[in-house]
Formats: structure tokens, C-alpha cells, sequence
């Protein structure tokens, strides 16, 4: 009986040693929330998320939604080695009344992590006349 808990144990063991030296995609952020302050209706102003992948394989995104139409997302759209860098650049153009707003931009992929979420956040304000 030892023997076979032992041999068990063994198994279990190399299994998991094996799985542990190839850590799937994995997201490292510099930041996963912006605020944009005061930003003028109707003018589009930008953001660039950074992140780097820590994880042994290539990390691939392949979709980034926005809560709004008023949100444009772009994404390194080749797969990112490890310990390589990949950006998500979003663009947000609010109209409308000045009021502050709170925006998400969901990315999809192969990461351990399959979804990640960032932050968007900020007030319209409107243009001054000169």
C-alpha cells in the first residue's frame, strides 16, 4: 500500500513540476485604469495601454470590445512572446452634455486569464468659446 501512495505521489508530482515549467500567456500591465480628467466634447483624445506578456507562450488577442460606439480600441494584433511588449490604444470621443463617465474595454484571449478589463474614466466638459 506504501508503495503504490508513493508511486502515486511520484506521478502526481512530475505532473505537476512539468506543467509549472510552461506557464500559458499571461497579461502584465502597467496600468489597467485611466483618467482622462477634463476632456472637450466631441474632441477625440487617446490612451495607450502597455503590457508585457509573462507567460512562456505567445500571447494572441483576439477581440477588444468598448461599452460604447463613442470608444475605438487598437491592439497589437500579432501574437506577443514571452517577455515581449503589446500595447491596446483606445480613442474615446464623447458627445452629448458634459457629464463624467466610467468606460470598459474588454480584451479576449488565449491568456491564462482569458478576459481582462480596462478602465476608462473621465468628465466631458464643454469647449470654451474664445
Amino acid at each position: 500500500m506504501k508503495k503504490i501512495v508513493l508511486i502515486f505521489a511520484l506521478i502526481l508530482g512530475i505532473g505537476v513540476m512539468a506543467k509549472a515549467q510552461n506557464k500559458p500567456a499571461e497579461f502584465k500591465f502597467e496600468t489597467e485604469t485611466h483618467d482622462f480628467g477634463k476632456i472637450p466634447l466631441n474632441k477625440p483624445v487617446s490612451y495607450t495601454f502597455n503590457f508585457t506578456n509573462e507567460g512562456d507562450q505567445p500571447l494572441i488577442i483576439s477581440n477588444v470590445e468598448t461599452t460604447c460606439g463613442c470608444t475605438v480600441g487598437e491592439y497589437t494584433k500579432t501574437p506577443v512572446k514571452k517577455g515581449e511588449k503589446g500595447y491596446v490604444k483606445v480613442t474615446i470621443t464623447k458627445g452629448g452634455a458634459p457629464l463624467p463617465f466610467n468606460s470598459t474595454v474588454t480584451l479576449t484571449s488565449n491568456a491564462r486569464t482569458t478576459t481582462k478589463v480596462l478602465y476608462l474614466k473621465g468628465e466631458t466638459v464643454a469647449e470654451s468659446s474664445k
